[in-house]
């Protein structure tokens, strides 16, 4: 059974910005199991997905997310930098951002929550446990917070 996430039956729209295949892999395996009607993106690296979110080119036709989950540690344009460009936008600063990274540093985690992300997890690096992480967002975003509606039609 499916949980729709409103009356409109639109999917709950996920941006995971990941440029590990193996995280990717994992990350896709858990939000199989999704009891939620969601529709996962992935951008590799931080420039693409600043152009993501801001729905150039290749991605003028893609909804913006109702989550991001982002890496610090990207090529391109780092997660820190992808982290500041959202929040200081007006259009996408609402969007909630979980950074999701290997790094479990006092630093980036202050500097993080600086630049207003809206939690920050390390990864573990056992694999049902990386597992269990996914679920457990899934669970608190998708079901138990209230995240203001998509304008756009997607």
């Amino acid at each position: 059974m499916l949980i729709i996430d409103n009356e409109n039956n639109k999917p709950f729209i996920i941006l995971l910005v990941e440029d590990n295949p193996g995280d990717v892999r994992l990350t896709q395996e858990a939000f199989k199991e999704s009891k939620f009607f969601h529709k996962l993106y992935i951008t590799k690296d931080g420039e693409e997905a600043i152009d993501f979110l801001n729905q150039k080119e290749e991605f003028q036709n893609v909804p913006l997310p109702d989550l991001i989950l982002l890496d610090l540690n990207l090529p391109k344009k780092s997660g820190r930098e992808v982290l500041a460009e959202i929040k200081n936008d007006q259009n996408l600063k609402y969007i909630p951002v979980v950074v999701l990274t290997t790094s479990d540093a006092d630093e980036d985690i202050l500097n993080s929550y600086k630049l207003h992300a809206n939690c920050y997890i390390t990864k573990p690096v056992e694999f049902h446990k990386f597992l269990d992480i996914v679920k457990k967002i899934e669970d608190f975003w998708l079901s138990i917070v209230k995240l203001p509606r998509r304008k756009e039609d997607d």
